[in-house]
């Protein structure tokens, strides 16, 4: 049997560092739309509808082909709101009206870099492997077992014992991406969490990830896209 599968775009109102952040014009164009885009050329999915509490993100999310049925309520549009309490709200209102879903896709709305490819692998490795969840994630640029940190007013090693150690032997270490989860929605609804025990990840080049938190991540945002569009051209 088909199952049946949703993306929900995560895209509230109240971005505090940079102010209308989820529909501020990247690369010529809404950020937000790029993620609904990605979403709708995948292909995949019976339901791509965008979760917010404003109205502005709403209309630009309708005129870029998602979907918005209902409005965010205030428990889900606070500072402290998690990813998960969003998602279940959204699934639990499709169950209301009689519509429910065996996979839900996760993207958030500053996430440039998500192609309709990588969502087809994602959504995939998710169903082929029978786990809780995919996320992409990137490596470290940098071998955290070199860490410094700072005490008793002096800077140290983390991680002393490995200070000899040549960086290619050291253990590789993985970050999220912050751009889209994938997760079985059973499973998501028993245990309310991204992050399981049963859980595989896709390997991002780190060329096509950025946390896009303050005018300088931005603007290398901008430049880390014009670079992956170039490459796929």
């Amino acid at each position: 049997m088909k199952k049946k599968r949703i993306a929900i775009i995560t895209a509230r109102g109240g971005s505090k560092r940079i102010p209308k952040k989820n529909i501020r014009s990247f690369c010529g164009k809404p950020i937000l739309t790029y993620s609904i885009r990605a979403a709708l050329e995948a292909d995949i999915f019976d339901r791509v509808m965008v979760s917010t509490d404003s109205e502005e993100i709403a209309q630009i999310a309708l005129e870029s082909g998602a979907e918005v049925p209902f409005m965010r309520s205030d428990a889900t549009s606070g500072d402290y709101a998690t990813t998960a309490e969003v998602l279940l709200e959204v699934l639990a209102e499709y169950e209301k009206n009689g519509e429910c879903f065996d996979t839900v896709c996760c993207i958030y709305p500053t996430a440039p870099f998500v192609t309709a490819q990588k969502l087809r692998d994602g959504i995939k490795l998710l169903e082929e492997q029978d786990v809780d969840s995919v996320v992409p994630v990137a490596p470290y640029s940098y071998p955290p077992l070199r860490a410094f940190a700072p005490k008793a007013g002096y800077t140290v090693l983390n991680f002393p014992e490995y200070l000899g150690a040549r960086s290619q032997d050291l253990e590789p270490f993985f970050h999220d991406c912050g751009q889209f989860y994938c997760m079985q929605v059973e499973n998501f609804k028993e245990k309310k969490q991204i992050f399981t025990d049963r859980m595989l990840s896709i390997e991002m080049m780190e060329t096509e990830v950025q946390d896009i938190d303050n005018e300088m991540d931005w603007k290398l945002a901008e430049l880390k896209y014009q670079m992956m569009v170039k490459n796929y051209e």
